[in-house]
C-alpha cells in the first residue's frame, strides 16, 4: 500500500523526481576484478594480494580489514588499461577535516561497519552496511535495538517492511544531516522516519508534502496524513479541499480514500460545492469501494458500503430539480426517504427529514440578498449581448446566484448564461448555462450558480447575465452603494457598483438588469 501511495503521489506532481543517493558500492572483489571501486574510489584487492603502493608504504591493519590496496601501474600480470593509482583507504581520515565529513564518508560504506540490514522484500532486497554507534546517536529506536535490555547481537537485521530507498534516505540524514527526498520516496521515507523515531526527518517530509499539496492530490495526502498521525498536514489538506472542493473530488485519488476519511470530509461545514456534486462523488467512491470488496455495484451494495457516510450528505440543500434528476432516481435512497425529501422541497411548513439541512459553512447562516434598484420599469430588450455590472464588497462572501427580471408579456421561459468574472485577470470564476421561468410580474427570478463563487474584499468583479427571450422589466433609480446588515449580528456587507465597460447590453449603476445578488457570508 505504501509503494502504491508513493507512485500516486509521484504521478500527481509536475516536478522532476529527486534521486536517492545510494552511496558508493563497496562490495568486495578480487584484485583481478578491478572495475569495482572501493571507498574513495580506490580499487579493492582480494585477501592476501599485495597491498603496498608505489611509494612503498606499509599497509596498516585497518587498510587490510577493508580489503583495499593502492594499485601501481607496474603490477605484473594485470591489464594495463585498468591499472590506476588511487588514494590509499587507510588514510581516509586525513582528507576529512570535520566530524560531519567523516561520518558522511561512512554512509552506506563497509569501512568500520559492524551491522548490515537486509532491506525490502523478495528480489528487491538490498544489503546495506551501517554503524551501530552512528545509528544509536540519531535514533532512540536504534539505540534500544543495539544497547537496550533486549539488544540484538545479530550482525544482519531483516527489514522487510521498509523500502531500500527510504532506508537509505534515513541513513543519509543520520550520517550527514542531508535531506534527499522526492515525490517517489517521500511517503516511504516519512513512514521510515516515524518507525525509527527521527522527528527532524519527519518534519522535512511533511514540509515537502505541504509545498506540493494541490487539489489533485489533497485526498491522497489526507489519507496518508491520517495514517501517519500528522494533524498539521491533515488540516492543510482539508483546507485545500474546502477551497477547491470540485477539483479535489474530480481527482483520481479521491475514490481510493478509506471510509473514515470520506466521512471526515462529508462532515465538514466548509466545503465549497453544491450538495448534488457531493452526492455524485460519493456514488463514484461507493462504486470503487464495492469493487475493492468484490461486490457488484448495485444500488443496495453502494448504500451498504457508504454506511453512515450517506447520512452526511445534505440532500435538503439541493434544489428539487437536482434531487429529482439524481438522488431520487439512484436507487440508493429508500422510497420513504425519497418521499420525505420531496415533501420537504414542496410543502410548508416543511416536515422533519432524517438528513442534515444545515448549510455548509462557506454558505454559513441564512441566505442573503441585496437589491440595487429602487424602481421597476418596462421594457428591456435582448439581442445576444450581455448585461454587465462591476462590483466589489467589503468582506468575504460567497455568491450563489442572481435575481433577474422577467418578461413583460406574461408567463415566459428564458435561456440565460450567468457569470462572475475577475476584472483584473478576466478570469471566469463561476458560470451556469441554464434557464428560468417567469410569471409576467415585475418580481425578480432566481438563477443560481452550480457552485458558490468566493468573493474577496476590495477586489473588483463583473456580474454578467446573457438572456435569450422577450423584452423584460428593468430597474431604475439604481444605487452605487448598497449595504446588507445581518439581523442577528449586525454585521454589514457593503456592495459598491460601477459601470462595466466593454460589450454591454446597457446595464449601468442607474438602470438595467441584474437587480439582485444572492449570497452567503
Amino acid at each position: 500500500a505504501m509503494r502504491c501511495c508513493a507512485c500516486l503521489f509521484q504521478q500527481s506532481l509536475q516536478c522532476s523526481p529527486s534521486k536517492m543517493a545510494a552511496g558508493e558500492s563497496n562490495s568486495r572483489s578480487s584484485c583481478l576484478n578491478l572495475s569495482t571501486p572501493g571507498p574513495l574510489g580506490n580499487a579493492q584487492a582480494s585477501n592476501g594480494s599485495p597491498g603496498g603502493s608505489a611509494s612503498n608504504m606499509t599497509t596498516s591493519s585497518s587498510a587490510c580489514s577493508a580489503d583495499t590496496a593502492a594499485i601501481s601501474s607496474s603490477l605484473p600480470g594485470s591489464p594495463a588499461s585498468v591499472l590506476v593509482y588511487r588514494e590509499p583507504v587507510y588514510n581516509w581520515q586525513a582528507t576529512k577535516s570535520t566530524v560531519k565529513e567523516r561520518f558522511a564518508f561512512l554512509f552506506n560504506n563497509e569501512v568500520l561497519s559492524d551491522v548490515h540490514f537486509l532491506v525490502g522484500k523478495g528480489m528487491g532486497v538490498q544489503r546495506i552496511p551501517a554503524h551501530r554507534f552512528a545509528l544509536a546517536v540519531g535514533s532512540a529506536v536504534f539505540d534500544a535495538m543495539f544497547n537496550g535490555g533486549m539488544a540484538t547481537t545479530s550482525t544482519e537485521i531483516e527489514l522487510p517492511d521498509v523500502e531500500p530507498a527510504a532506508f537509505l534516505a534515513l541513513l543519509k540524514f543520520l550520517y550527514s544531516d542531508e535531506v534527499q527526498i522526492g515525490p517517489e520516496t517521500v511517503m516511504t521515507t516519512l513512514y521510515t522516519a516515524k518507525k525509527y523515531a527521527v522527528p527532524a526527518l519527519e518534519a522535512h517530509c511533511v514540509e515537502f508534502l505541504k509545498k506540493n499539496l494541490r487539489a489533485d492530490n489533497a485526498f491522497m495526502l489526507l489519507t496518508q496524513a491520517r495514517l501517519f498521525d500528522e494533524p498539521q498536514l491533515a488540516s492543510l489538506c482539508l483546507e485545500n479541499i474546502d477551497k477547491n472542493t470540485a477539483d479535489a473530488l474530480a481527482a483520481e485519488g479521491f475514490t481510493d480514500i478509506d471510509l473514515d476519511t470520506l466521512m471526515a470530509v462529508l462532515e465538514r461545514d466548509t466545503l465549497g460545492v453544491r450538495e448534488v456534486r457531493l452526492f455524485g462523488a460519493a456514488v463514484r467512491w461507493a462504486e470503487a469501494e464495492a469493487q475493492r470488496q468484490q461486490l457488484q455495484p448495485t444500488p443496495e451494495n453502494k448504500r451498504r458500503v457508504l454506511g453512515k457516510a450517506l447520512g452526511l450528505i445534505r440532500f435538503p440543500l439541493m434544489t428539487i430539480e437536482e434531487f429529482a434528476a439524481g438522488p431520487a432516481q439512484s436507487g440508493i435512497l429508500t422510497d420513504r426517504e425519497v418521499v420525505s425529501l420531496f415533501l420537504h422541497f414542496t410543502v410548508n411548513p416543511k416536515p422533519h427529514v432524517e438528513f442534515i439541512d444545515r448549510p455548509r459553512c462557506c454558505l454559513r447562516g441564512k441566505e442573503c440578498s441585496i437589491t440595487r434598484f429602487a424602481q421597476v420599469e418596462s421594457r428591456w430588450g435582448y439581442s445576444g449581448t450581455s448585461d454587465r455590472i462591476r462590483f466589489s464588497v467589503n468582506r468575504r462572501i460567497f455568491v450563489v446566484g442572481f435575481g433577474l427580471y422577467g418578461s413583460i408579456h406574461g408567463p415566459t421561459d428564458y435561456q440565460v448564461n450567468i457569470q462572475i468574472i475577475h476584472t483584473d485577470s478576466n478570469t471566469v470564476l463561476g458560470q451556469n448555462d441554464t434557464g428560468f421561468s417567469c410569471d409576467g410580474t415585475a418580481n425578480t427570478f432566481r438563477v443560481m450558480f452550480k457552485e458558490p463563487v468566493e468573493i474577496l474584499p476590495s477586489v473588483n468583479y463583473i456580474a454578467c447575465a446573457t438572456l435569450k427571450g422577450p423584452d423584460s422589466h428593468y430597474g431604475t433609480k439604481g444605487m452605487r452603494k448598497v449595504t446588507h446588515e445581518a439581523p442577528a449580528t449586525g454585521t454589514k456587507t457593503c456592495f459598491t457598483f460601477c459601470y462595466a465597460a466593454g460589450n454591454n447590453n446597457g446595464t449601468s449603476v442607474e438602470d438595467g438588469q441584474i437587480p439582485e445578488v444572492i449570497f452567503y457570508t
